[in-house]
């Protein structure tokens, strides 16, 4: 190799180097590659050019070799400070991850050391993995929020008494831990204190009844209606009859009583119903219509059956009170004997499935018991008229 060669040859050793110090920092491979071929070319010269080329390439592929290794060590260290890596420390699996980051795919790039913060501030409760997944099934956006705990950890301590029972309410409403303390949480709370509530019934309310906090609204007008359901302090139903009266609007509670008006009820007998059964004035207008049509049309009933019977109200139509009607009444016609002496319709629809079954259809011969399942499952699987056609008017919250 002559003199000049030689020199060609050492100046492209020397851009090796530099051009590896220059990928260490910049971490740029196609900006090395572009350098690097464009040097090389200017230095090569026609007697040196084989060596030149056969460098280049051996140097080209060491230094992204190199820059391979360095990539897979930054990956690695990634991957170990990563949400998904902190939540596998926590104590999640694969599937309970997966449904984390479907229900919340910004989770994926939550910031680590406040994700690591916030989960350690729900360990000491005794929140697992999966009531993790149940919390942001409920709301996605919690990691989100700012979590302030301490001092409503102690405040719900003294109230529900136990953490056990905190965890339970957490799981219900997971947005008690992202409430305001002093504007929220404590007047709603000494709301119902003031109504007599025990602690029991505000444990068995906040499971029962998650948007009580937030929701909670009283009045003298809605003080005046749980007067009018005649249900005293002492008595078990109170505390139903007064969580559903505080969190319902007054609209609300306006137009379900006018909707029982409207089939012959007075305003006392509504009251009492509500106060017998208070969970009918968290059903919507269109489902008590649609029942008590139901039970005065098909059932030949009288409207005021509901009274002794609320469940007529509260049963699905399609899937629970149509279909077993239909079936009582063709066991009728074919003048069948169910197990039962007394054939009642209001012992029916309460029955559970595999008793209803036995009594008015398996108790039968195999192919009478199998012609009245059929018809049964017939009535079961009969779609609603016009359902896909029906617009749906969302109003907020129900109550």
């Amino acid at each position: 190799m002559h003199s000049t060669g030689k020199r060609n040859f050492l100046a492209v050793i020397r851009l090796l180097f530099t051009s590896s110090s220059l990928v260490r920092k910049a971490g740029c491979r196609n900006l090395i590659s572009a350098t690097f071929t464009t040097r090389c070319s200017t230095l090569c010269l026609n007697e040196s050019e084989e060596c030149i080329e056969d460098s280049d390439l051996s140097s080209r592929r060491n230094f992204f070799d190199y820059v391979g290794e360095v990539g897979e060590k930054e990956k690695v260290r990634e991957i170990k400070s990563s949400p998904l890596q902190v939540l596998r420390r926590w104590g999640c699996d694969d599937d309970e991850i997966s449904k984390l980051f479907t229900r919340r795919p910004a989770l994926q790039r939550a910031n680590v050391a406040q994700l690591e913060f916030k989960l350690s501030l729900l360990k000491p409760l005794g929140i697992t993995s999966s009531d993790l997944v149940k919390i942001l099934n409920c709301r996605p956006r919690f990691f989100s929020c700012r979590l302030v705990l301490d001092e409503r950890i102690n405040y719900f301590m003294e109230i529900l008494g136990s953490k056990e029972v905190l965890r339970r309410v957490i799981i219900r409403n997971p947005s008690l831990m992202l409430y305001d303390l002093d504007d929220k949480i404590k007047p709603a709370i000494e709301y119902y204190k003031g109504l007599g509530f025990s602690q029991q019934d505000l444990v068995a309310m906040l499971i029962s009844r998650p948007t009580l906090i937030p929701r909670t609204n009283f009045n003298n007008e809605k003080f005046e209606y749980i007067e009018k359901t005649g249900v005293t302090r002492e008595s078990k139903m109170f505390k139903y009859v007064a969580v559903i009266i505080g969190v319902s609007r007054m609209e609300t509670i306006e137009e379900k009583v006018r909707n029982l008006e409207k089939f012959g009820f007075s305003e006392e007998e509504i009251w009492h119903l509500y106060g017998k059964c208070p969970i009918l004035l968290s059903l919507s207008v269109e489902k008590v219509q649609r029942n008590m049509t139901f039970v005065i049309a098909s059932m030949k009933l009288p409207a005021h059956s509901v009274v002794k019977h609320p469940c007529l109200l509260l049963l699905n139509l399609e899937s629970r009170l149509k279909p077993r009607a239909d079936l009582v009444k063709r066991v009728l016609e074919m003048r069948l004997k169910p197990l039962i002496k007394e054939v009642s319709i209001f012992r029916a629809v309460r029955m559970s499935e595999k008793r209803f079954l036995k009594v008015y259809v398996m108790c039968h011969p195999q192919d009478i018991a199998t012609e009245l399942m059929e018809f049964y499952e017939k009535s079961k699987n009969m779609k609603r008229l016009a359902e896909k056609s029906k617009k749906y008017i969302r109003k907020g919250f129900p109550f």
